[in-house]
Order: C-alpha cells, then structure tokens, then sequence
C-alpha cells in the first residue's frame, strides 16, 4: 500500500512558479511576468486563510509535479514595462522579429487529490447516475476514469467467458475459486497451487480435447507481452491517458486492499488490483471528499459501500485514494493568459476568424506581450487557427486594406472562407473582409426577392454580391481594389455563378453615374453601398442621374448605405448625413444599429427608397 498524506487546499501553502518565457535574442533583459498566483515566494497558510479558493480546477490550485521547472531567484514582480530601463528596450521588444515566444508548458501542469470509487465496469454508469451529485463534475473531465489494471486482455475473456466475475460472484466465492484452479490447477483451500509455468506442461501431457477448448490460448497468455512505451522525462511512466485525452490523466496512489503478485504472471506487472475481479472503472468523487474517510462520506455513497458487504463475502466496490494531474492543454485561454498576463490587464480573449488566420486587435498595453498571447491563442485554438495576425496600423489606403502583422504560426495570408453556403477565396494582406458582418449579410439578403436587381457599388471579395446572386436576378459588383476585383471574379466562377454577376473596376461615383447613364438603370432596384467610412459621401452621386430621362418612368431604387457615428444620438446624426449629402430634407430614412465598433461608435445602417426630385435635380453651383 502506498502511503500518502492528504491535505485539504486551505492547509497547502499556495507555491507556484513563473512560466519561462524567453525571448530568442540575447541582448534582451530577463524578463519574469506578474500573475496574482505566479510567484517564486511561498508564503504561509495564515497569509492566504481569509481567502476562499475557487470551486473546481484552477491554476491557484493543486501541487506542482515539477519542482525543478521555472524555478527561479525571487525578483521584483513588477509589471513588464516597468522592468525595462529605457525607451530603448521597450522598443527592441515591440520590434522583435522572432518566430515566436518559448511558453514553457510543463509550468502549467496541476496535480489534485481526488477520491474514486472502484466498481465493476458493467454497473460504472449505472452508479454514475445514481451518485450525479456526489462526483467531480469538472470541465472536460469524465467522471468514469480508467487506469492501469482496471482491463483485462482479450485472450482472458476468451478463456474464463464473457461474465464478469464480480458481478456473479453469490459471494461464496465459488467464481474466483473455479478461476483459480482452470490458471492454477488449484484454489484457495486446496494446498500450494502449481506455478503457471509447471501446469501448463502438466497439461500438454494430458492433452486431450476438452483441454484444447479451454487452454488453446494458454502457452501464447503465460508469455509476458514486452510493450514499448515511450517514456516521458519527469513523469510516471506508470500513467495512462483518461481515454483519448491528451490533457489529464488519472493514477491510484492508495487503495483498500494489499498488493499480491498472485495473478501478475497472467495479468501483466500492471495488475495492482490484489485478486482479480474482472474489468472495473474508477468513479471520480467531489474534490471536498479527497481526504475524508468512509465516515465522513455522504449518505448515498455510504449506503452503497454498506449493501455492497451486505451482499458478497467479498466486496466488488473500495473507495481509492488517486492524483489527478492536468497539462498545459487543459486549461483554457482566457485561464493561461490571466496567469501570464500582469495583474488587472484586460485579458484578450476575443478575435475575429477569417479562415484559418485569427484576427487580434490588441490594444496598446497588450503590445509588449504580443507575441505570448499570439502563442498561446494559436496553442488554443489549433488545428482550425494556424496563423495569428494583429492590426499594427488603422486603415487609411484608399483599398480599405488592413496593415497585419503575424504574430504566430505561417505568414500565408491566403485563406478560403465559408459563409452562407458559399466559398470565398481571399488574401487578408490585400483585400479587406469582415467576419463579424456575417449576421448583417443575411439580413440584408433577406430583403432581396427573385425580382430585383442589385447594384453593389463596394464589393469587395463579394460577400454581398455572390450570396445575392443565387436570390435576384442580375449583379452587379464593382470595386476600387483590383485585388478585390481579382477574387470577385475568382470566387462568382468557384460557386458557379459568374452568369449573374457582372463585374466592373471602376471608382466610386463614376460606376454609379455610368450604371444609371446606361439602359440598365430602368432595372436596378436595390444598391447597396457598404464602406461605412466614406459610403455617406457618395451619395451626391445620385442627384440629377435621371434628369436626362425625365420623360420615361423609373422605378427608384432602394438604397442601402453604411456608416459610422460618434454622436449621442447615432441614428439622428447618420439621418443628418444623409439629408445633407443629396440636399433633400423630407426624406423617410430607415436607421438601425448594426454592431458596437468601439466605445461610443456605432456601425449603423440606413435604408432609403431614392427621392424622384434627388435623382431629376438639376446641378447647382456646388455640384459645378
């Protein structure tokens, strides 16, 4: 039996170690980050007695594994920028052009005791169940947990039968001795048994057929299978993996019974299960019942320890005592980054996803760390995220185009987006693309019937353009940005519905005058005009364009502009806008709020039928 001493959180004194993150170049200072529980000093229990510990896994608690990892001298936990003397360092690190930070993970590994109860494999969600109250319950963590032993091979189920032993046992023992003596040649009572080796040739002498039905297994199970296993430095090698995780494992470290070598010679030297059972499962209990004996257990569990000796001579269910450990890949981003991270700092915990690139905008306190949060977003989010970028500089280009800088993972910037059923190819280093919109999309394209015509004067990649081709009748897309205008093309052939659009280069205005100056402009019935920067200021391109053909009846189209507004009263301001840019003040604008762009910045969106007396105005002198 191993034994353990087992102590409650609050009597732990809280000891943790800095994450080592180094950075590649050599001329830079060392560099330790300041965490509300990362810290090389251990302090004493009556420091941390007033506080109460959060319910369920956290990195403020459980016990290191490592000792020897990320131990450091005691240094002055300061923020970042406050150990770096002089603007000089501070610029070399928010120029760093390293791959990427080194994120020692080994430092987030959390070991907890926990108690289980071992029960027979066929009756382990049957108990689940009936204990749901009285089990772990943590995040990502199965209450039913294997370990090593708990299983037995293939080539013994077809020996001894398909019924579980435990379970069938009348609690004579009748079960486990017929066992003993078909392995042994003899039971308990029945003398010293013969050793597996010695019985096996009693056996070949007295071959006969009866004998080749139930041993036919016997010489190729009494030979040890010799596994390789990878050994991990720093870990028990006795450790196996919570089924197909990869973020946990589990180990028993004390059990009710002793330890015999009796059946290790078939089972395996991983056999620890005292006399063998059958197969048997591990029923996580509530971390409050890690120390606590079977007195101190609630009722429920107690009953069932309690008519489970009533029943058998020998019972099927102990309480074990076993460590739980997590690894890096549990935890989560948010939970990494508040450990990492300087103490109050926002936590960026939010990005865009365009394909597969993870769209940061970090402010500017998060700029030192740029490259430890990039790692461990990427870390967090793979296989679907393989590149982290950051907006290193507001979009002020005529293309709308955003200046990225990647952080970590590749630097293609080339990616394919699915939305709305609908393939788009883009490069986010030249075109501009939103994935945020994507709800605002649909409901503009709701608004669409089979019958229209639309006009989308900033295109883009055609999010807009291609989803309402497969509603309307007739497209047609333009934008300033020949690289738009590229993938527009590329995308309307890759969805099959270039016979839709037409697409056109051209600026602004010139494409509206030219669209309404031609025979098509009897059947466009919706523009839409989505740069919500500048869209607004467009629309003095619509007055006057039909004044040519006053003598013909046009059905007006229904614009549909974007824009952005600081103003208290957001939709009142953008209403203003509009009235101003076409000179028309009795006009029915339809504003709603799209989404929150930033603090006191809202994105709106303006829908309008277009004024007869706008479109048949005549040109003033501030038109000339």
């Amino acid at each position: 039996m191993v034994t353990k001493l087992f102590l409650t959180p609050q009597s732990l004194p809280l000891t943790a170690f800095t994450p080592k993150f180094i950075f590649p170049r050599k001329n830079f200072l060392p560099i330790c980050f300041t965490s509300p529980f990362y810290s090389t000093t251990v302090h004493s229990q009556s420091q941390f007695s007033h506080q109460s510990l959060p319910y369920g896994p956290s990195l403020c608690k459980g016990i290191h594994p490592f000792p020897s990892v990320s131990r450091q001298s005691p240094i002055d936990h300061s923020p970042l920028l406050k150990t770096l003397t002089g603007n000089l360092e501070r610029e070399q690190l928010q120029n760093e052009e390293s791959e990427g930070a080194i994120l020692d993970e080994d430092a987030f590994t959390r070991t907890f005791d926990v108690a289980a109860l071992r029960v027979p494999s066929k009756g382990c969600f049957e108990l689940e169940n009936r204990l749901r109250g009285h089990l772990l319950n943590w995040p990502r963590i199965h209450n039913i947990a294997r370990v090593p032993g708990d299983e037995v091979e293939a080539e013994l189920v077809e020996l001894v039968g398909e019924q579980n032993w435990s379970s069938s046992d009348d609690g004579d023992g009748t079960s486990i001795d017929l066992l003993h003596r078909r392995i042994y040649g003899k039971a308990e009572g029945d003398g010293e048994p013969l050793s597996p080796v010695l019985y096996r040739e009693k056996l070949v002498k007295t071959f006969d057929s009866k004998g080749y039905v139930n041993f036919r297994h016997l010489a190729k199970m009494s030979r040890l299978k010799r596994r390789k296993e990878k050994k991990e430095e720093g870990r028990d090698e006795e450790m196996r993996r919570m089924g197909k995780s990869e973020f946990a494992i589990v180990e028993v470290v004390e059990s009710e019974e002793l330890e015999v070598d009796d059946m290790k010679g078939l089972l395996g030297d991983e056999f620890k299960g005292g006399k063998w059972r059958g197969s048997t499962r591990l029923l996580l209990l509530d971390e409050q019942y890690a120390a606590k004996g079977v007195v101190e257990l609630p009722e429920a569990i107690k009953a069932l320890l309690k008519g489970d000796t009533q029943e058998r001579m020998k019972p099927t269910i102990e309480l074990v005592r076993c460590r739980l450990t997590l690894f890096y890949d549990y935890w989560q981003m948010n939970e990494v980054l508040e450990a990492l991270l300087p103490k109050d700092m926002i936590i960026p915990s939010a990005f865009e996803t365009v394909g597969h690139i993870a769209h940061l905008n970090l402010r500017d306190e998060h700029l030192p760390y740029k490259k430890l949060i990039a790692k461990v977003v990427l870390d967090k989010n793979k296989p679907k995220i393989q590149t982290v970028v950051n907006k290193s500089d507001a979009i002020s280009n005529d293309y709308r185009t955003m200046q990225l800088e990647v952080l970590a993972g590749n630097h293609s910037l080339v990616t394919t987006v699915v939305e709305n059923g609908l393939r788009f190819h883009l490069d986010l280093a030249t075109v501009y693309w939103n994935s945020r919109l994507a709800t605002e999309r649909q409901r503009l394209l709701s608004v669409f019937t089979c019958n229209d015509v639309v006009c989308d004067v900033f295109a883009g990649v055609g999010p807009i353009s291609i989803s309402a081709a497969r509603i309307v009748k007739k497209v047609y897309a333009n934008d300033l940005n020949p690289y738009a205008v590229e993938y527009l093309e590329r995308n309307s052939v890759a969805n099959k519905l270039e016979r839709k659009i037409e697409v056109f280069n051209m600026e602004g205005r010139r494409f509206i005058s030219a669209m309404f100056a031609s025979e098509k402009a009897p059947k466009i019935t919706q523009v839409v005009m989505n740069l919500p920067n500048d869209a607004a200021e467009y629309l003095d391109a619509f007055k006057g364009i039909l004044r040519d053909r006053s003598d013909k009846e046009f059905t007006l189209p229904i614009i549909h502009v974007y824009g952005f507004s600081k103003a208290r009263d957001p939709e009142f301001d953008f209403h203003e806008r509009i009235r101003i840019a076409i000179t028309e003040v009795a006009v029915d604008v339809n504003v709603r709020r799209v989404r929150h762009v930033a603090p006191g910045k809202w994105m709106l969106c303006a829908s309008f039928r277009l004024p007869r007396s706008v479109a048949l105005s005549k040109p003033t002198l501030n038109d000339i």
